[in-house]
């Protein structure tokens, strides 16, 4: 078997080294996707959390403990067969479920993230900003947030190392990611250790390379500060 086996890595990689540069383009596209969306809404949900109006805190709140509180997997399915029963007019593609649901579940973790980057401004920073004439929104935007975008970016970029390892369970519906092609060219060559472990050399290369980014960018955020 294991003789076999370097000779076998060369011929997946020559035979479908293209399939594996596609399949990464869309585990890319994928997470890149979930992070944005996952960042707008969750810094939404992260200022109804902050809202004094209980309702809003409730509803905010309610949404972080069911995405928390549930298995990606399960939510994947939900939006999968829900979003086209819920929305037939719109035609919506497995692609576009697929992120919709990635999106749903980033949003409630970015919450989270974006609420402590928020608290961990120094309070008087917007007692001093109440002072000079800002009311809220104007102080949460020109005083809070720009501060709190410093603390959460390494975290965001987390996130999103994150979920370049959870769209690995988008393969369950086939949408062009790494392990849809690893799941194709395995019934083609009837391989399973070659393509798997060319496709976890993939997976370890693009976070390694991501860490090791993110601890840069941490230490330069530091010295800034």
């Amino acid at each position: 078997m294991f003789s076999n086996m370097l000779p076998n890595l060369g011929k997946v990689m020559g035979r479908y080294g293209a399939l594996f540069v596609q399949g990464l383009y869309y585990t890319l596209l994928l997470s890149l996707l979930a992070v944005l969306g996952g960042t707008l809404f969750g810094s939404l949900l992260a200022l109804m959390r902050r809202s004094k109006i209980a309702l809003v805190r409730g509803i905010a709140t309610g949404y972080v403990e069911v995405v928390r509180g549930t298995p990606l997997l399960l939510q994947l399915y939900f939006f999968y067969f829900m979003l086209p029963e819920l929305m037939p007019m719109l035609e919506l593609s497995k692609f576009a479920c697929i992120v919709t649901a990635m999106i749903f579940n980033s949003a409630g973790y970015v919450c989270e993230i974006v609420r402590a980057g928020i608290q961990a401004v120094d309070s008087g920073q917007t007692e001093a900003a109440r002072t000079l004439g800002l009311n809220g929104s104007q102080t949460m935007l020109r005083i809070v947030m720009p501060q709190a975008i410093k603390n959460i970016l390494p975290a965001l970029a987390n996130e999103f190392v994150t979920v370049i390892k959870e769209t690995s369970l988008a393969s369950t519906f086939f949408v062009g990611d790494l392990m849809t092609q690893y799941n194709v060219i395995r019934g083609n060559m009837f391989l399973v250790i070659e393509p798997l472990i060319i496709v976890g050399i993939i997976y370890f290369l693009v976070t390694f390379t991501l860490s090791k980014g993110i601890a840069r960018l941490e230490r330069r955020l530091k010295e800034s500060d």
